[in-house]
C-alpha cells in the first residue's frame, strides 16, 4: 500500500520550501498566484490531505507572546538600541503578570520576519520594537495584516488605522525639549536627526521642535537641521557637519541620547564648551545619559508604562476586544548639559 503524500513530497516536486507549500495550500498572498496554483495542482495529483489534528493543534492558543526586536546599527556587536533594553525588562514583567510566557527574537531588517510567524504558531501575538527604515517596515506590517496576525508596534501612528501602535508623544516631547532650551535663552537651536517619513518618530520630534521655535516668535532655520540615525558615530558626524557650516548656534536638540552623546564628543574635540558655548538636549533617557560628562538633559519616555500598555493592548486584540492607538506623555529630565540660563 503506497504511503500517504506529505507536504515534503509536494515541496520536492514543486522545488520550493515546505513553508511555501503550507502557505500556498492556505492561499496566502505571500506566495504568488502562479506558484500557488502549481503547488495546489501537485497536491491534488498526489491526493494530499491536510492533517486536521495537526492543524487544530497549530491553531490552539500557545499562551505565549512573541517580542521581535529588529536589529539597529550600534557601535558594538549587540545590534540593539539600548533604549529597547529597558523596554524588554518592562514587557517581560508585564507578560509574566498576565500569566503568559514571552518568546524574544532578534530580527535582521533584511529578513522576512513578517512571514516567519505565519506558519510557526509559536505565539498568540507579536510585539514589534524597532524598525530601521519605516518605509520598508510599513510594507511588512501590511503583510502581517493580510495574515490576520495579532500584533502591536511601538512607534509612530501608522497611516493604516488597522495597525495598532503604542508610542510616546514625540511631538509633545519635541516641544518640551525646545521650550526648555528657549527658556534658557538659547536662540539658535540646531536639530540632529532625520526629519523625513523614513523616521517618523524623529520627524515628529522635529515638528514639535519647530512649533516651539515659531511660538516664541523666531524663524526656523532649516540649515540647522542635520540628518542622523540613532548612533553615537552618526551624532558625532552630524555635529561635525553642523560645525563645518559655520552657522552660529548656541544649542543642539538631538533626536536621541546616542546622537547627543556623539555630538558632545564632537564638540569637545573641536574645543566647544558644553554647556557654556552650546547646550545639548537628548531624548530617551537611556542609562548612559546620566553618566555623560556633562550629564545629559533629556526627554524621558516611560518605558515601564509602555511595556505594560503594549502587553495589555496585544492581549485585548487577541481576545477580540476593542483597542485604539495610544500616545504616552513624556517628561523632561534636567541635568548639566543645558547649564543655567544665559544672560540676554
Amino acid at each position: 500500500m503506497p504511503s500517504k503524500a506529505t507536504s515534503i513530497d509536494i515541496a520536492y516536486r514543486a522545488g520550493v520550501s515546505q513553508s511555501t507549500v503550507s502557505r500556498a495550500l492556505r492561499n496566502s498572498p505571500l506566495v504568488n498566484l502562479e506558484t500557488r496554483q502549481r503547488i495546489q495542482a501537485i497536491a491534488k495529483e498526489l491526493n494530499y490531505k491536510v492533517d486536521k489534528n495537526a492543524s487544530n493543534l497549530r491553531t490552539q492558543n500557545s499562551h505565549t507572546l512573541a517580542l521581535l526586536i529588529c536589529e539597529d546599527p550600534t557601535n558594538d556587536d549587540s545590534m540593539i538600541n539600548p533604549f529597547f533594553l529597558s523596554m524588554l525588562g518592562s514587557i517581560t514583567r508585564a507578560t509574566a503578570r498576565q500569566g503568559y510566557d514571552l518568546l524574544v527574537s532578534f530580527q535582521q531588517l533584511s529578513s522576512d520576519w513578517h512571514a516567519d510567524y505565519e506558519d510557526s504558531n509559536k505565539a498568540d501575538g507579536i510585539i514589534l520594537l524597532g524598525y530601521g527604515d519605516y518605509v520598508d517596515y510599513a510594507h511588512k506590517l501590511e503583510k502581517l495584516l493580510q495574515q490576520n496576525t495579532h500584533f502591536v508596534i511601538w512607534g509612530a501612528e501608522h497611516n493604516n488605522k488597522s495597525v495598532l501602535s503604542i508610542g510616546c508623544d514625540n511631538h509633545q516631547g519635541g516641544m518640551l525639549a525646545t521650550q526648555h532650551l528657549l527658556n534658557q535663552n538659547r536662540k539658535t537651536i540646531a536639530f540632529l536627526g532625520d526629519s523625513s517619513s523614513h523616521s517618523p518618530e524623529f520627524r515628529d520630534r522635529y515638528f514639535g521642535h519647530c512649533e516651539a521655535i515659531k511660538a516664541k516668535g523666531f524663524l526656523v532655520n532649516k540649515a540647522l537641521q542635520i540628518d542622523a540615525i540613532s548612533t553615537e558615530s552618526s551624532g558625532f558626524d552630524a555635529a561635525n557637519a553642523l560645525l563645518d557650516k559655520n552657522i552660529p548656534f548656541d544649542a543642539i536638540f538631538a533626536a536621541s541620547d546616542l546622537i547627543a552623546i556623539g555630538a558632545l564628543r564632537a564638540l569637545k574635540k573641536r574645543g566647544v564648551q558644553v554647556p557654556e558655548d552650546v547646550a545639548i538636549m537628548g531624548y530617551d533617557d537611556i542609562p548612559i545619559a546620566s553618566f555623560a560628562n556633562p550629564s545629559l538633559t533629556t526627554v524621558k519616555q516611560n518605558t515601564q508604562l509602555a511595556g505594560e500598555i503594549l502587553v495589555e493592548c496585544l492581549l485585548k486584540l487577541i481576545r477580540g476586544q476593542e483597542v485604539s492607538p495610544m500616545l504616552i506623555p513624556t517628561n523632561l529630565v534636567v541635568r548639566q548639559s543645558c547649564g543655567s540660563q544665559l544672560k540676554s
